[in-house]
């Protein structure tokens, strides 16, 4: 068969299960849901999707679609203490202890009318100003000295009436009708949670389950900078942790008796060119100005950074909850944001989900997406990934390791042909199985084997031609 399994995942499936055996003393993964796991991890790898027919065609028939399917369903599998199992896996074989936790919220497309896909809603575009039905993910990320992986995901749906209600509320505004005139806010719905919500859970999750590991700092975009999601999630990052987020550039402070805007303030008061190490490597031209402020909107002081990249006109503006941190540390460690964003790339371009994961129902959504997620952490096992960052060196990219496991997984494929008792018959059937898995179908794009029509003049119809040329 096509899937032969490569060392490195027959390791990773063999480590979560002695993970789960530690965490949760008499469970354990069987030797069938052993197989089955080891089997969508390469069929994930070698074919960039979560696709049971796709597996079954490239097993050349070795797993049936109907099997894999039923298994994804009923195999009994504890998914989320596999999740956690296998953030532990990578966090024990790297021996982490600290790290600055990032959220960030990643949208998916989906087809234009969807009954099946959980919490698929309208998404507005940001590329091309529209919208597109779709998933949206909220991730939480870990960034450590050596490695960043994915530690949490929750799906997100807005509350359907809370946007009917704002559509309404901003056409009646346009209209010029008051507030008094306009419809009051629908009461929160616990079973749509907001983004912010739903990261916080997802802090605490990530404590209870791994509270060995120290949270540096938290980072967030301008979405999360309200008073109430910063002061939590540095009370459930442990403590006094240090959270960064940003501000909207019309929101005000108080200074010396008076309310100022972050504009004005830091027009008034402007930054000092400087240089900037991103994200650890390059250094960059900045201007930075910075102050410890009284927000009006938190209700308390801040650290708030005004910043100011080369060739930028406008200040964009950071804000911290711990008041002890340099204003440079506070600026390195923002930088870290990025690394979530290549996050995304590499999970949606090579590690399924972003080209045929459509299992329906909840249940189809976030296994699915588990099972992506745990090609992830496998990847970070690859001998080649260690070996490099042991070293340290800096990381391969996943494509690159991906096209390395596929080239790997031929070669395994011909050595086991090779090592055969009987090498020309093996070879034959292979052929035989390919022929049948990968039927040739008629193409719709030629003529040929379609009747063409009669593509003449008919003589008898020349006359009449002739005459109708004379009359023109």
């Amino acid at each position: 068969m096509f899937f032969t399994l490569l060392p490195f995942i027959d390791a990773y499936v063999d480590s979560l299960d002695e993970a789960i055996k530690k965490h949760t003393p008499g469970r354990k993964l069987s030797w069938t849901q052993k197989g089955w796991l080891k089997f969508c991890l390469m069929g994930i790898l070698l074919t960039n999707s979560i696709c049971w027919a796709a597996f079954e065609r490239g097993s050349l028939g070795a797993y049936r679609l109907g099997a894999l399917s039923w298994m994804f369903r009923h195999s009994g599998i504890d998914w989320e203490g596999l999740w956690h199992a296998s953030v532990s896996v990578v966090l024990e074989q790297y021996g982490l202890r600290e790290g600055v936790l990032v959220a960030d919220d990643s949208d998916h497309q989906r087809a234009k009318l969807t009954t099946q896909i959980w919490k698929a809603h309208k998404i507005f575009d940001k590329k091309t100003g529209g919208y597109f039905n779709g998933q949206t993910l909220v991730f939480l990320v870990l960034v450590t000295p050596q490695i960043t992986l994915p530690v949490g995901f929750r799906f997100y749906q807005p509350d359907p009436k809370q946007v009917a209600w704002r559509k309404e509320d901003e056409r009646l505004r346009k209209e010029g009708k008051k507030k008094a005139e306009r419809p009051a806010a629908p009461a929160p719905d616990p079973r749509y949670p907001a983004k912010t919500e739903l990261v916080l859970d997802l802090i605490q999750e990530f404590r209870e389950h791994y509270p060995e590991i120290k949270i540096k700092a938290v980072l967030a975009d301008a979405l999360f900078g309200t008073q109430a999601f910063m002061d939590e999630a540095s009370r459930l990052g442990g403590g006094q942790v240090q959270v960064i987020s940003q501000l909207r550039n019309n929101q005000n402070i108080w200074f010396r008796n008076r309310q100022w805007s972050l504009v004005a303030y830091f027009n008034s008061y402007p930054g000092a060119p400087t240089r900037l190490r991103i994200r650890g490597g390059k250094e960059v031209d900045v201007v930075v100005g910075s102050a410890r402020l009284h927000v009006c909107a938190h209700g308390r002081k801040r650290f708030v950074i005004a910043l100011k990249y080369s060739g930028e006109t406008e200040y964009r503006f950071l804000v911290a909850t711990d008041l002890s941190w340099r204003t440079q540390d506070i600026l390195q460690t923002q930088t870290l944001r990025w690394r979530v964003e290549v996050f995304f790339e590499d999970w949606k371009l090579y590690e399924g989900w972003g080209q045929m994961a459509k299992q329906p129902g909840e249940e189809g959504s976030s296994r699915g997406l588990i099972l992506s997620l745990l090609l992830d952490h496998a990847l970070l096992l690859h001998p080649e990934q260690r070996a490099r960052l042991e070293n340290p060196l800096p990381a391969y990219t996943v494509g690159s390791l991906q096209r390395l496991s596929q080239g790997e997984a031929i070669l395994e494929e011909v050595r086991s042909l090779l090592t055969a008792e009987n090498v020309a018959e093996c070879l034959a059937q292979l052929a035989e199985r390919i022929k049948m898995w990968f039927p040739l179908t008629p193409s719709r794009k030629h003529m040929s084997g379609n009747d063409l029509g009669r593509q003449e003049p008919t003589p008898s119809l020349r006359y009449r031609a002739r005459e109708a040329c004379a009359f023109a």
